[in-house]
């Protein structure tokens, strides 16, 4: 057998890994295509993902609260403002002073009348004095008396006339003075029993009357007066300051507006086809822009409808039909003590259970 020559060991030598680098390169080209092949995948999935996924529906209401007007029932002048703006106050603190001199006036006339009627009264109840009674008596007696001196004076002349030593005339005069004379006995004789028995009970009630009618006016005017200090009805905070001292009010007119931070809500306006499957009690997550986006969950109070349709359209003209507003009011579950009137909230309504 021959040997090969030292020239055809070099190239058999050099040959052999010549044929191991045609084998090689074949996985080297194979990754690039795996890894486009999974990209466009996920790509594809992704799309898909997105656009089968359903849009979110974004809601957004705003933090309320009860508000409270608080109006004066009397006029005058503003006399102080204790109270400032987003100052939290107690029940019962006093908001504003007016100044009302004339009906200050008037409380003082009106005790002076109920003066006036409880001495009236008090007379009354006292009855007639006993000098008074005594003074009627001796009316009576003088009366009582000059009637039986004309009697006599009339029983003479009388008599004269009939002898035909006096005139007619004389007793005619004297005729007329007997009629006096028993009129004033009649009339002393009254006004002695009047003194003796007192004031009639109809007086006395007339007397009493005028004394409760004197205590009334007291009172009615004491009311206006204590209404010149307007307090708080409850805890809450001054949200607006309508008037300054020196202003001149009067009755009806908002001066101070409070706000109850106790009782603070989450409202929502939305369209009727979103409300089909809301109801009271319903309870859902809302995020607070104003508190870092903070979650508060909000329990459905209050589902009511708002005003009524605007317009209306035909259904085959328009190709849909008009739908009404509902005005959802949705407390906190837990009290969120930073939460403020005016605060917006927002939530995906069909995610939100």
């Amino acid at each position: 057998m021959s040997m090969p020559t030292s020239g055809q060991e070099v190239r058999a030598t050099s040959g052999a890994p010549g044929a191991g680098q045609e084998k090689n390169p074949r996985p080297t080209t194979r990754t690039p295509a795996i890894i486009v092949g999974v990209v466009a995948a996920i790509v594809a999935a992704l799309s898909i993902f997105y656009l089968l996924r359903p849009e979110p529906l974004l809601v957004q209401g705003e933090a309320d609260a009860t508000r409270l007007d608080i109006a004066a029932r009397v006029d005058g002048r503003v006399k102080d403002i204790p109270v400032e703006r987003g100052q939290n106050v107690p029940a019962g603190a006093v908001l504003v002073d007016i100044d009302n001199p004339e009906t200050v006036a008037k409380l003082e006339q009106m005790k002076a009348a109920m003066a006036v009627a409880k001495a009236q009264n008090a007379n009354v109840l006292a009855g007639t004095r006993v000098e008074t009674i005594a003074a009627r008596k001796a009316e009576l007696d003088r009366a009582q008396a000059a009637l039986v001196l004309a009697q006599k004076n009339f029983d003479r002349t009388s008599i004269l006339t009939g002898q035909g030593n006096a005139p007619q005339a004389k007793l005619d005069q004297m005729t007329d003075t007997l009629h006096e004379s028993e009129r004033a006995v009649d009339q002393a004789k009254s006004a002695y029993e009047q003194a003796v028995n007192g004031y009639t009970k109809e007086e006395r009630a007339i007397a009493k009357t005028s004394v409760e009618k004197a205590d009334a006016d007291i009172q009615s005017v004491q009311s206006i007066i204590d209404q010149l200090v307007v307090y708080a009805p409850i805890a809450s905070q001054v949200y607006q300051r309508n008037v300054e001292p020196g202003e001149y009010v009067s009755p009806g007119v908002p001066l101070i507006t409070l706000i109850d931070l106790a009782d603070v809500w989450i409202h929502f306006d939305l369209r009727e086809d979103l409300v089909k499957s809301l109801k009271v009690g319903d309870r859902f997550d809302v995020r607070i822009p104003a508190l870092d986006d903070r979650s508060v969950t909000v329990e459905v109070k209050l589902i009511a409808t708002k005003g009524e349709y605007a317009s209306w359209r035909a259904t085959r003209a328009s190709g849909d039909f008009d739908l009404r507003t509902f005005s959802i009011r949705a407390y906190p579950v837990q009290p969120v003590p930073e939460l403020r009137p005016g605060m917006s909230a927002y939530l995906d309504w069909r995610s939100r259970q």
